[in-house]
C-alpha cells in the first residue's frame, strides 16, 4: 500500500480560499486567452468544479493528516467509522495549476493499469449498474453516474441522477458539483436547462484512483475523464472527480457527508497525473476484479 504525506492540511477553509483564488485570477486568464467557443464551453466545466468546491466546505480547522492512495483495495476490511471517513475524504490531494488539465506530452513510463469492471445490469435513471461489491466496482459505478450527467448536459437529468444515486445526508442535487458543472456549462453559452442541438460533450474515463477505503462497504473513488466539448470547434480538458461511495441495497451509491477534496485534473498519462496517483483505466469483466463480498 503506497502512502502519500499531506503535511499541511488547513481544512475546508483553505480549500475554499484556494478555489476563490482560482476563480478570481486563473479563470480570468483562461477566459481572456480563449479564442474559440469550444474552449469557453470546456472552461465552463472547469469553473464549476472550483466554484462547487468553495461552496460546500465549512470553517472547521483540521489536523495534519496522512492520507492513503490504496493500491491493494482488497485489504480494506477494517471499519474505522465516521471520523476516519471524514478525514480520508477531506485530505488534500496533489495541487496542480490550471494548465495541467489541458492536453500535454505523456510521460515516458506508464504506471500499471487499473482494472475497472464493466457493469452488467441496468440501474435507476437509465444508468448502467451491476458493478461488483469491490472498490473497483465503486469506481466503475461513479464513472457511469458522471458520464450520464456530463454527456447529457441537462439540469433535469443532473437532478434525477443525484436523487436516484445519492443517499440521504449529502449536499443535495443543487449543490452537487456535477450539477454545478452542468449549470456553468449551459450558462457560458446562454443555453437553457438543456444543451442545445449542435453542441455535444463526450466524456471518457481515462484513469482511476482509490483514495481510501473503510471496510468493504465504503470507498472514496476517483475518476479522471477526458472531456471533449464541440460547438463549431472542438476542445479538450481533463476532469477529475472523487466521491464517497457506499454499498447499499446491492449497488454502489454516493455516500452521505461533504464531498471529498478536489481531485487533481491532470491530463492523463503525464508526469503530473502519475505523481497524483492516477493509473490508466482498463475495462475488464467483473470476474477479473474480484467477487462480491
Amino acid at each position: 500500500m503506497a502512502r502519500q504525506r499531506a503535511r499541511s492540511r488547513s481544512g475546508s477553509t483553505a480549500a475554499a480560499a484556494s478555489g476563490s483564488e482560482w476563480g478570481s485570477r486563473r479563470l480570468l486568464v483562461i477566459l481572456t486567452a480563449a479564442s474559440v467557443v469550444a474552449v469557453l464551453l470546456v472552461v465552463g466545466l472547469v469553473r464549476a468544479t472550483y466554484l462547487a468546491v468553495t461552496g460546500v466546505g465549512d470553517d472547521t480547522p483540521a489536523e495534519d493528516l496522512t492520507f492513503t492512495v490504496v493500491t491493494d483495495p482488497a485489504t480494506g476490511d477494517v471499519v474505522r467509522g465516521a471520523a476516519y471517513r471524514d478525514e480520508v475524504a477531506a485530505a488534500p490531494m496533489l495541487t496542480v495549476n490550471d494548465q495541467a488539465m489541458f492536453p500535454a506530452q505523456v510521460a515516458r513510463e506508464e504506471p500499471a493499469g487499473f482494472e475497472i469492471p464493466i457493469g452488467e445490469a441496468p440501474g435507476p435513471a437509465q444508468i448502467q449498474s451491476g458493478f461488483p461489491h469491490t472498490p473497483e466496482g465503486a469506481v466503475g459505478q461513479l464513472a457511469q453516474i458522471d458520464l450520464a450527467v456530463l454527456q447529457a448536459m441537462s439540469l433535469p437529468t443532473a437532478h434525477e441522477v443525484y436523487q436516484s444515486w445519492a443517499l440521504p445526508g449529502g449536499i443535495g442535487a443543487d449543490r452537487w458539483w456535477i450539477t454545478q458543472s452542468v449549470a456553468a456549462f449551459l450558462s457560458s453559452t446562454s443555453m437553457g436547462e438543456v444543451m442545445d442541438a449542435g453542441t455535444w460533450v463526450e466524456a471518457e474515463p481515462a484513469a482511476a484512483l482509490i483514495k481510501g477505503v473503510d471496510g468493504p462497504d465504503w470507498v472514496v473513488a476517483c475518476v479522471l475523464f477526458k472531456v471533449t466539448a464541440t460547438y463549431r470547434q472542438e476542445a479538450q480538458i481533463a476532469f477529475g472527480h472523487c466521491e464517497r461511495m457506499q454499498w447499499v441495497g446491492g449497488r454502489w451509491m454516493i455516500a452521505p457527508g461533504l464531498p471529498p477534496a478536489p481531485a487533481p485534473s491532470t491530463w492523463p498519462g503525464t508526469d503530473l497525473a502519475n505523481q497524483a496517483g492516477w493509473r490508466p483505466w482498463i475495462s475488464t469483466h467483473p470476474a477479473k476484479s474480484g467477487t462480491g463480498r
